[in-house]
């Protein structure tokens, strides 16, 4: 006799202040701890399903749990069916919208129903969403950020020697000569076989980032120019894509797939990088994968590896896996890398167990 489908029995939620082993200085501020908010939906049968969010701030993390309480609520004795969870969850938050950190915590429930999901059915979540375990290309972006010109090269030299063909630098100084200093730097320390991206993180003016994307057109062989002004303006965005030959990245800020469309449509970049509690969790990205596959557009992941290793296994125009590694002082079994690869856990589900003495050490 089949097993019945199982149900949603409960929904707890903790928030942690994880430690960053390389703290991350960006345009827009400093990152010197993650704090997370960690989700265990339990199913009628026993299975555990988890994914964790990202808030930022440490004051972000309370609403943000809040939410995800709420949401449990609506959600308890339904079928652990991801597809209709997602329906029920976008009706009864439609008046307020979708968007972020509704769209956020409804991602975060998402997630767990999708690993819980795809331990039911006891597969790898890969697997559970049609594709094979195999490694995913990763680049290593944790903290090659705006630090002193000299600081660079031995933080890219370390961050290469973790195993990776690939790094990113964070740009956005007060002067365009340093942003361009430091591209110099750290492509001397890191040899023309490793690939450099480099991200603003939204700092620029268009017209600005124009006067900065041309010096970094003459220095040659960056993969990406990221974020160069405000994620928003997607026709700036146009503008500042269309005249540099260095490939623009955006896409970490879209609030669901509908974002993207209107990104895609205005040709606002050349790649694209959804980032999976921003784009709707797993529901969220697969919809995102087919927009991109429909405009031939190369699409990565932001941040959240561990779930967006198995995500682009499955995404016909799989570009490149973003790797840190913030969720790691709480994970039982951090990711693997190889060779500039992340290697996708065989186990059923997402991979993820939490280390529940880290998870009440680092404890809000």
């Amino acid at each position: 006799m089949k097993n019945p489908e199982p149900t949603v029995r409960s929904v707890v939620v903790h928030a942690v202040d994880a430690p960053m082993a390389m703290p991350l200085h960006a345009s827009i501020g400093a990152l010197t701890s993650a704090p997370l908010v960690l989700i265990d939906l339990e199913t009628s049968s026993g299975i555990v399903g988890r994914a964790y969010l990202f808030a930022f701030t440490r004051a972000t993390a309370k609403p943000i749990v809040a939410l995800v309480e709420t949401m449990a609520e609506m959600i308890v004795g339904d079928p652990v069916a991801p597809f209709d969870i997602e329906r029920k969850l976008r009706q009864r938050y439609a008046l307020l919208g979708v968007h972020n950190i509704v769209l956020i915590a409804m991602s975060g429930i998402d997630m767990a129903v999708w690993d819980a999901h795809a331990q039911h059915v006891g597969q790898p979540l890969v697997r559970a969403l049609g594709g094979t375990v195999r490694p995913v290309r990763a680049y290593n972006s944790k903290g090659l950020g705006i630090m002193p010109i000299a600081s660079l090269a031995a933080n890219a030299e370390a961050l290469v020697n973790e195993g990776f063909g690939a790094v990113k630098l964070r740009l956005g100084r007060p002067n365009a000569r340093d942003d361009v200093a430091a591209v110099r730097a750290v492509k001397k320390a890191i040899g023309p076989d490793v690939t450099l991206m480099c991200d603003f993180n939204q700092a620029l003016s268009v017209n600005e980032a124009l006067l900065r994307g041309r010096l970094l057109d003459e220095e040659g062989g960056l993969a990406w120019i990221e974020e160069p002004t405000r994620a928003d303006d997607l026709l700036g965005n146009a503008r500042i894509a269309e005249a540099l030959v260095t490939p623009v990245q955006i896409g970490e800020n879209f609030m669901g797939p509908e974002q993207m469309a209107q990104a895609l449509a205005a040709r606002a970049s050349d790649f694209v990088m959804p980032d999976v509690q921003r784009i709707g969790g797993v529901t969220g990205w697969m919809r995102a994968a087919a927009l991109a596959q429909g405009a031939g557009c190369e699409m990565s992941s932001h941040l959240f590896p561990e779930v967006s290793c198995h995500l682009l296994a499955v995404t016909p125009t799989c570009h490149w896996l973003e790797y840190v590694d913030w969720a790691a002082p709480v994970l039982a079994e951090p990711l693997a890398v190889e060779d500039s690869h992340v290697v996708i856990p065989s186990v059923p589900g997402n991979g993820m167990r939490w280390d529940e003495r880290a998870v009440k050490k680092y404890a809000l």
